[in-house]
């Protein structure tokens, strides 16, 4: 495969909002440089980044998936990204690798919540990006109106960020093909999905609009050089070479963000776009060298894409093959990466082999030479190496940073239907979690059950799907039990003795406890009051240990005790039939009986939520909370949306994820994590001890 000079590669990452077209831009973008010798489509179920069984089925992007193609002498290498709720972290893992965005928005619907997801997520890699305005050959669709969407939202001031490149030839079922506001031409595409066009005069009723547009670029051009803005406010005309080369530092440095129009499944608009990734968008020598650390210390350190300086990557993705088992996905920052040569995982200090480096397109492998400073490559069957990890020449290692992943919102417990996969269950999940970081799962100690957390409804679903279809293992899912805790209001004085005569060598043990409460979160504090000897100092640490163990068990419906302090201050012993394990049931019965006596209740866990939402569902939201036992904290404004605060119930939430994207139509987002624990209300700890002896009894 042919080499190319650093200057003219392009790596982006294609981003937006679910069903905004994501996949049928990477479609007509393979299609249009010759990659591919059809138009691809997600609803035929062909395309060449939606591969997996799931999205093919679902019709929807559910992992990250690269591509490249060529394009007026320069490789574009793009990573095609989901855009719904459950993996919109597989869009952050894409632009952790990549120097721009591609935004797609769609014309009808606009700006969408997960828009301004990523939005943010560029943001915070501080990416220049583009915009394709996408589907307006849709019933509905508006240009205008969407324009006016971004700017209200993307705008910083009375400055226009979002600057408009192309307008669109008609819309709807006349839409036909755009005006390019810098060259003031317009094109007709052909409409046989070919990507081919002609060249036509400028529509009249455009010319106004057109005119408009040209000015906001010449003013965008010129505040990014001195000499241009002097020229501007003397009324000289510009040359195109000056319009564009104003315009490149504008988008490098994110002070415009250029929109281009179109229709990716009728590929129209598309070629202007591949002209715009070549022309405005950075190649890696424009783009932020790579900065991490030395292993074990805070010394910074850079890696700049140069050939001459030492290996590094950043594996961004894993995922497994049915055929070539697991694929490895990463990006050189420096030096190359040789076939049949070893590197250094930094993070997990192991040397790694590698055979055949290539390329993928989708899932196609392409074997290449050797991997150049700023492309993606991808090699097979390494076996420690996962998701996040940094790789490098053994003697000059960086450890570059990871991004944080977003946390999952929904859990189920899981429990096979064959008892012979109890075993295989936790590795099969373990190798979904090194494709999916997002995937979580954990053994509830208190609550005995195996817990699978995931970023919704339909991410747990899949994560099911491939459990059985890859790795042959069916499960059931149930929702959690609740992790409740129990602690006491009052306090006692009780008498715990156990005395068992068996014939031979007897079992004896009598101590005095007092309980009482303490402080939430003051956990279990055991005082020794023994005086005199009563009670031999050999089994003093007994009697703990059989406090400890009675609290595992609860008192009331079988959760722990917390935040308790027992005082041991009396009691007898046999120099013959006393032992460490009667001291031990001694003390257990004597708590179990006097916890019953110091008004015990029941703790349930309390979680921080907040919610983001359009400013029009915040009443609805607060109802549906209030609802839930939750009580609002306050409100924060996030542009046009509003983040509502609140605390509620765990108990409360278990659906909350599936409820709330019913409540508001996928508009709304939710995070939570857990805040603190608080007595549960009376009516409710009675219906928790009546499940638990029901449970008890059957």
């Amino acid at each position: 495969m042919k080499k190319y000079e650093i200057a003219n590669i392009r790596v982006a990452g294609i981003i937006g909002h679910g069903d905004s077209g994501k996949t049928s831009l990477a479609s007509a973008m393979l299609f249009d440089s010759k990659m591919t010798t059809r138009l691809t489509s997600v609803q035929e179920g062909n395309s060449v980044t939606d591969f997996d069984e799931n999205e093919i089925e679902r019709k929807i992007s559910i992992s990250l998936a690269p591509c490249y193609l060529e394009w007026d002498k320069k490789r574009y290498q793009i990573i095609d990204t989901p855009g719904y709720g459950d993996f919109i972290n597989e869009a952050k893992l894409g632009l952790r690798v990549c120097d721009s965005a591609i935004i797609t928005v769609c014309s009808v619907a606009g700006v969408e919540v997960f828009t301004e997801k990523v939005w943010e997520y560029a943001d915070e890699y501080k990416l220049p990006r583009v915009i394709f305005l996408n589907k307006l050959d849709r019933e509905r669709a508006s240009f205008t109106r969407t324009m006016d969407n971004l700017r209200e939202i993307f705008n910083k001031g009375e400055k226009d960020l979002v600057i408009a490149f192309n307008l669109p030839i008609g819309e709807e079922d006349k839409f036909e093909g755009v005006v390019d506001v810098l060259t003031q031409k317009g094109y007709r595409y052909k409409n046989d999905k070919s990507g081919d066009f002609e060249e036509i005069p400028v529509p009249e009723n455009l010319t106004d609009l057109l005119q408009e547009a040209r000015e906001k670029l010449i003013e965008a051009a010129a505040e990014k050089d001195d000499t241009l803005l002097e020229k501007y406010l003397e009324g000289e005309e510009f040359s195109s070479e000056e319009v564009i080369s104003g315009l490149k530092k504008a988008v490098l440095e994110g002070d415009i963000v250029p929109v281009l129009c179109g229709s990716a499944l009728l590929n129209i608009g598309v070629r202007h776009l591949l002209d715009c990734i070549g022309e405005f968008l950075p190649s890696p020598l424009q783009a932020p060298a790579a900065t991490g650390k030395k292993p074990n210390t805070d010394e910074q350190i850079t890696r700049h894409f140069k050939e001459d300086e030492p290996f590094s990557g950043y594996v961004y993705k894993t995922m497994v093959d049915p055929y070539a088992g697991k694929i490895t996905l990463f990006r050189v920052y420096s030096g190359m990466l040789n076939p049949d040569s070893t590197f250094l995982n930094v993070n997990r200090d192991v040397k790694e082999r590698v055979g055949q480096v290539f390329f993928l397109q989708g899932k196609t492998q392409t074997s290449v030479e050797k991997i150049y400073p700023g492309e993606l490559g991808a090699v097979t069957k390494l076996k420690e190496t996962g998701t996040g990890d940094s790789i490098a020449d053994s003697s000059a290692q960086i450890l570059l940073p990871i991004p944080e992943k977003e946390n999952p919102m929904i859990a189920y417990a899981i429990v096979p239907k064959a008892k012979e996969d109890e075993e295989k269950i936790n590795l099969s999940l373990q190798k979904l979690a090194d494709e999916d970081p997002t995937i979580t799962f954990v053994r509830e100690i208190q609550t005995k059950q195996l817990l699978l957390w995931g970023m919704g409804q339909q991410h747990i679903e899949i994560i099911v799907a491939k459990l059985e279809k890859r790795y042959g293992v069916q499960v059931v899912l149930t929702l959690p039990k609740i992790p409740y805790r129990e602690t006491i209001r009052g306090k006692t004085e009780i008498q715990g003795k156990y005395k068992k005569q068996t014939g031979g060598r007897g079992q004896y043990g009598d101590t005095w406890l007092r309980i009482e409460p303490m402080p939430s979160g003051g956990g279990f504090v055991f005082d020794n009051l023994i005086v005199g000897g009563v009670i031999p100092k050999n089994f003093i640490p007994s009697v703990e240990k059989g406090i400890i163990g009675a609290m595992q068990e609860g008192a009331l419906a079988g959760f722990p005790i917390v935040d308790v302090r027992v005082g041991l201050f009396d009691g007898s012993f046999h120099t013959v039939d006393s032992s460490d394990m009667a001291f031990q049931i001694a003390a257990s019965m004597g708590f179990k009986k006097g916890v019953l006596q110091c008004n015990p209740v029941l703790l349930e866990p309390i979680m921080d939520v907040e919610v983001i939402c359009p400013e029009d569902m915040v009443g609805d939201i607060i109802g549906d909370l209030n609802g839930r036992r939750g009580r609002v904290q306050g409100f924060e404004a996030k542009g046009h949306r509003q983040i509502v605060k609140a605390q509620v119930p765990q108990a409360e939430m278990l659906t909350y994820a599936s409820d709330l994207r019913s409540m508001t139509g996928g508009r709304g987002i939710f995070s939570m994590k857990f805040s603190h624990y608080e007595e549960l209300p009376a009516h409710l700890q009675e219906k928790v001890i009546a499940e638990f002896k029901t449970g008890e009894e059957e």
